[in-house]
């Protein structure tokens, strides 16, 4: 018979949150946040924020600074318009989950 040693670390625990989302992060197809936008849980972000940092501070509960892009239109529910967009030009997106909303990203061009 073995013990289950309970004082065995967990190394999801020992990683920090951003640690955490940033590998949770990956690419998505249009087709698969489709659904979720349907469902009013996709949330878009803007080219220029950090993707990892928006879903930090959500899941954090900084309501201060998600309220102050919001207001500048950098964080936000996906709109018509952009899921259009989206759909016709099938650009190369990322997305990470912060429960219940899936962020989602555009991926910057480079030049």
């Amino acid at each position: 018979m073995t013990e289950e040693n309970s004082e065995t670390p967990n190394p999801e625990e020992e990683l920090d949150l951003r640690t955490r989302l940033n590998l949770e992060t990956g690419r998505i197809s249009w087709q698969e946040i489709e659904v979720l936008f349907a469902r009013g849980m996709a949330m878009y972000v803007a080219p220029q924020l950090d993707l990892v940092e928006v879903a930090a501070l959500t899941a954090e509960n900084e309501t201060a600074q998600m309220k102050q892009w919001t207001a500048q239109g950098l964080v936000g529910a996906l709109t018509v318009e952009q899921a259009k967009d989206w759909q016709s030009r099938n650009p190369e997106l990322w997305a990470v989950v912060v429960a219940p909303w899936a962020f989602v990203q555009e991926r910057a061009a480079t030049h």
